[in-house]
């Protein structure tokens, strides 16, 4: 059994890389306010997330990564970069409104830190465990 590379651990770590990803576009997005022309981007993770953990596929059972059919679900669970090119703001065709990130900002800063604290959370029982319950 491997303790650091469990499902809940993988899940966790690539939530965490979302909320990273997502503070990177947002700071982009806020940047580039007055750029003419400017189109907003944002992170798909959650839809993609939910799309795979509904598909209802029975992973097959394997006891080596080379066997056929071996690749883990999460593995193709990756945050994607999405720019939006529908909508315009302003007449110089920028997108970006700056209320409309701010909150982005601020529901993703509550994700990230709720993601960190429970990562920390497991692995502070894992280091229980390890410890022997001390």
């Amino acid at each position: 059994m491997d303790l650091f590379n469990n499902k809940s651990l993988r899940l966790l770590e690539k939530a965490i890389d979302a909320g990273s990803l997502r503070q990177r576009v947002i700071a982009n997005n806020i940047a580039n306010i007055n750029t003419p022309g400017f189109k907003k981007s944002s992170v798909a993770f959650e839809s993609i997330l939910k799309k795979n953990l509904n598909t209802g596929r029975i992973p097959l059972k394997y006891s080596d990564s080379r066997h056929f059919g071996a690749a883990d679900s999460l593995d193709a669970i990756n945050p994607t970069v999405v720019k939006e090119n529908t909508t315009s703001m302003r007449s110089d065709g920028n997108n970006v409104d700056v209320e409309q990130e701010m909150v982005r900002l601020v529901l993703n800063t509550i994700n990230y830190n709720a993601d960190i604290q429970e990562l920390n959370n497991r692995l502070n029982s894992l280091g229980v465990v390890i410890r022997g319950g001390n």
